[in-house]
């Protein structure tokens, strides 16, 4: 049996149908590259072509006059909880209903992109009522990204708080910065905990995104009470940090697993260059050495280079940037035709941003338009994918097969 999505409908709209063809539709057009000179390593790293025709899905409006939203995830009763930038935590009801600020919340320093950011409930969340969340947290004058688990207790209000709130990962060094924070947060098959993070994007700052001293551009791994896991590539090398599972990352606001379970991931480039990656144990996805894309003042990033031995390339990239935030995997039959891709909500390109892969290679690229830069993607119990639309505030909106 379905489960129920949100009851409340405040707009539908129904997307075109193109007529069916036999083989697939040009890229889509965004515009000339702003770095022109570049060319990909591989045929289809960038501009692959559109399906042969767009998925057929209905459109309406769930949740309407929320606070500027960052993340949302499902609880097992088909609530959501979101995260609010400004530092606050909600329960959405399936009405469409906000509740009462979830209370317990730690301080946040919610200045330029910092905030309340990724929400996840642990593996055993239906027993242990655990969740983690990553926040910037104000350290004396500075600030970076962090870690805390708690244990969620609800109220017949709608509301709740947070019991037993415990930091159990922080990003060093701290950084007097209010950019590139990441983040999202991932649980692997195994239990343990990816968190992605930004490398804070000042110059010379960035530069630490190549450092393994250092936890700026970096995905880590950590287990969930904050320990490191053996496993991890770097433990005990000299004064590499030994949460790091890789580096030479830029800004990672998009994470998910796929269907076998693996990481993959979506980071902000600069003016060009946001790239789709698998982040691998130990390896060095090359920011900023290697880019595709430019400075936004227009000059090139380093040597202007987009490969060097040692670093790896991109599964796809974009140029000009979708300014990627917010990624699922859709498994489910609901909307058959996205079976099997990557969803990434597009704050640039304004709605969600469709992958539909070929192994470990994009074979097109679709894009559904929202009007409004979309910040989180998830894929709810009903099978329909769940989207938050920003502008002064934030809306849900959910995408359902066409009927």
């Amino acid at each position: 049996m379905r489960l129920s999505p949100f009851a409340i409908t405040l707009i539908a709209l129904t997307a075109a149908v193109p007529a069916l063809a036999q083989s697939p539709r040009p890229p889509i057009d965004a515009g000339p590259p702003n770095a022109p000179s570049q060319t990909p390593a591989f045929e289809g790293q960038t501009r692959a072509p559109q399906p042969p025709s767009d998925a057929n899905v209905t459109m309406e409006t769930v949740a309407s006059g929320l606070p500027q939203l960052w993340s949302l995830e499902f609880l097992p009763d088909e609530r959501a909880l979101v995260t609010a930038k400004r530092g606050e935590m909600y329960i959405i009801d399936r009405q469409g209903r906000q509740g009462p600020a979830i209370s317990g919340v730690p301080e946040v320093d919610a200045r330029g992109q910092g905030g309340l950011l990724d929400v996840a409930l642990a593996p055993d969340y239906a027993q242990s009522g655990e969740i983690f969340f990553s926040f910037s947290e104000p350290r004396g004058g500075e600030n970076g990204t962090s870690v805390a688990g708690a244990r969620l207790v609800t109220d017949d209000r709608g509301g709740g708080r947070l019991d037993n709130v415990r930091v159990i990962f922080r990003q060093t060094p701290a950084y007097a910065g209010t950019k590139h924070y990441g983040s999202r947060l991932t649980f692997a098959p195994d239990g343990t905990l990816f968190v992605t993070v930004g490398e804070r994007s000042d110059v010379p700052i960035r530069d630490q995104a190549q450092s393994l001293a250092s936890g700026l551009g970096k995905v880590f791994r950590i287990n969930p009470d904050g320990s490191i896991p053996n496993s991890n590539p770097f433990v005990g090398q000299g004064d590499a940090q030994a949460a790091i599972w890789s580096y030479g990352h830029r800004n990672l606001q998009s994470a998910t697993l796929d269907g076998q379970g693996r990481l993959w991931t979506v980071e902000h480039g600069p003016r060009g260059g946001d790239e789709l990656n698998r982040p691998e144990a130990g390896k060095n996805y090359g920011w900023p050495i290697i880019t595709y894309g430019i400075n936004y003042n227009g000059t090139p990033v380093g040597q202007g280079i987009t490969q060097k031995a040692g670093m790896e390339q991109p599964v796809y990239y974009w140029d000009p940037v979708i300014a990627p935030s917010g990624m699922a995997y859709y498994a489910d039959t609901a909307i058959p035709e996205w079976r099997g891709a990557f969803l990434v909500g597009g704050l640039q390109s304004r709605g969600v941003v469709i992958l539909h892969m070929d192994g470990n290679r994009v074979r097109y690229e679709e894009r559904l338009p929202l009007q409004a830069r979309v910040r989180d993607v998830k894929v709810g119990p009903d099978g329909a994918v769940y989207a938050i639309a920003e502008g002064g505030g934030s809306e849900i909106v959910r995408i359902s097969g066409g009927r």
